[in-house]
C-alpha cells in the first residue's frame, strides 16, 4: 500500500479525527482482512513506515523452549529455541521472529473487504467522537431544525451533524412544530449501539429546561450570584422555582423576574407561555412551604412526621393555595418535597393559641422581609 500515511492523513482531516485513531483503525482492518483471506490462526502485526509512508504486514512467531513448543495448541505462532537458533545463534526464549507478507497478493475480494472494514471502523470512530461530544452536553439546551414529524407526533431534529428525537411525551402540551422550525430542548439522554449508532432523546418538559433557560436569561444565575435550589413544572401550565443568594444586595426573586417581568416573561414565552412563580428559598421548612404556596397567605405551618406539613389557612385563601385543578398545591409539594395538607381556619376563631399566633406573625413577616 503505497503512501498509506497520505491516505490516513486525508481521512483524518476530512472526518475531523485524530491521525492516531485512524492509523489504528487501518491496522486493525488490515489484520482482520488478513485473517479472513490468508490464515485465521496466524498472529499478525502491522507497521506504518512514516518515512516512506508505507504499510507493512507481518507474521509474528514467538520463540519458546523446546518443551513449551510441544504444549502450544497453535503451532503456527511458536517456534522452538533449538529450531530458531539454526538461523541465529543469539536468539533466546521470548524473542519474536517477524516475516513480512505481501499485501500485493491479496485478492480483489480481499481488497474490497478491506475498504468495507475500514469504512465501518471510521464510521465507528466518528460516532464515538460525536458520542463524547454530546455526552458532555447532557442536561444542557441544544438547538436544531425540525426535519420530520412522524405519525405518532415524534419530532426529529437535526443538530449539527446528528439527528435527535423529541418524543411526543416530552413535548409541551399544545406545542406544534413544522418542518424547518428551530427548536430548543434539553439533551435528556444519549446512547450508542452497533445497530442504530447514536440515539439522542430530547425533552422540553423536564424542570431542567426551565433552569437552563433561566441561566441564559438571568446573568446573576449564570454567574452564580443566585442559585436555583429546586424547580417544579406541570409543563405548559405552571412552574415554580426556588431561588437563594448569599449576596446581600441582590434580591433573588426581583433579579430573576426582571424589570417589569421582562426576564421571566422571556423564559415563559420559550416554554409555550408557561406561568412561572419565583419563590425565595428558606432553610426553615415552615417558611419555605408558606412561600411555595404563594399567592395564598397562610396562617400557620406545622411539620409532621414523614415529610408532611399541616398548613392552616383561612377560607378565602384556600382556593388560592389549591389553585386551578389543584395545580398550586401540587407544585408547592413538588418544590419543597413535603406532602401538604390544608387545614381551614375560621377568620373569627378566637381560640388560636399564643404559639400559633407567634408562628403566624413570624411566617407572614418572613414572606416579605426574609
Amino acid at each position: 500500500m503505497e503512501k498509506i500515511l497520505d491516505i490516513i492523513e486525508g481521512i483524518a482531516y476530512e472526518k475531523g479525527l485524530p491521525i492516531e485513531n485512524v492509523s489504528e483503525a487501518v491496522k486493525e482492518s488490515v489484520i482482520k482482512v488478513a485473517k479472513e483471506s490468508l490464515d485465521d490462526e496466524i498472529h499478525y502485526d502491522v507497521e506504518i513506515d512514516k518515512k516512506n509512508k508505507t504499510l507493512h504486514l507481518y507474521q509474528v512467531i514467538s520463540v519458546c523452549s523446546d518443551e513449551e513448543k510441544e504444549i502450544h495448541q497453535n503451532q503456527k505462532n511458536f517456534i522452538s529455541l533449538s529450531e530458531a537458533q539454526k538461523h541465529d545463534n543469539e536468539i533466546k526464549v521470548g524473542d519474536e521472529l517477524r516475516y513480512e507478507l505481501s499485501l500485493e497478493d491479496m485478492s480483489r475480494n480481499a481488497v474490497n473487504s478491506l475498504f468495507k472494514e475500514l469504512e465501518y471502523k471510521i464510521q465507528r470512530l466518528i460516532e464515538a467522537q460525536l458520542f463524547d461530544k454530546y455526552k458532555s452536553q447532557t442536561g444542557k439546551i441544544v438547538s436544531g431544525n425540525v426535519v420530520r414529524i412522524d405519525h405518532l407526533g415524534n419530532t426529529y431534529i437535526e443538530i449539527d451533524e446528528i439527528r435527535a428525537v423529541l418524543p411526543k411525551k416530552n413535548r409541551i402540551k399544545g406545542e406544534e412544530f413544522n418542518v424547518g422550525d428551530v427548536v430548543n430542548a434539553i439533551l435528556k439522554h444519549i446512547g450508542i449501539d452497533k445497530q442504530n449508532g447514536i440515539t439522542i432523546e430530547l425533552s422540553r418538559t423536564t424542570p431542567k429546561m426551565l433552569e437552563e433557560l433561566l441561566k441564559l436569561e438571568v446573568p446573576e444565575i449564570k454567574d452564580g450570584d443566585i442559585e436555583i435550589v429546586n424547580s417544579a413544572r406541570i409543563p405548559g401550565e405552571r412552574a415554580k422555582v426556588a431561588l437563594m443568594t448569599s449576596v446581600a444586595k441582590i434580591d433573588p426573586v426581583g433579579a430573576t423576574v426582571g424589570v417589569k417581568g421582562v426576564r421571566i416573561n422571556a423564559v415563559s414565552k420559550a416554554l409555550h407561555h408557561e406561568s412561572i412563580d419565583c419563590v425565595e428559598y428558606a432553610s426553615q421548612p415552615e417558611i419555605y412551604i408558606a412561600r411555595a404556596l404563594s399567592p395564598a397567605l397562610v396562617i400557620n405551618v406545622t411539620i409532621a412526621d414523614d415529610k408532611k406539613a399541616i398548613v392552616s389557612i383561612t377560607h378565602d385563601q384556600k382556593p388560592k393555595a389549591i389553585g386551578k385543578s389543584g395545580i398550586n398545591i401540587r407544585l408547592a409539594s413538588m418544590l419543597t418535597g413535603y406532602t401538604i395538607e390544608l387545614k381551614e381556619i375560621d377568620n373569627t376563631d378566637t381560640q388560636t393559641t399564643q404559639e400559633t399566633q407567634s408562628n403566624s406573625i413570624e411566617i407572614l413577616s418572613s414572606l416579605f422581609k426574609d
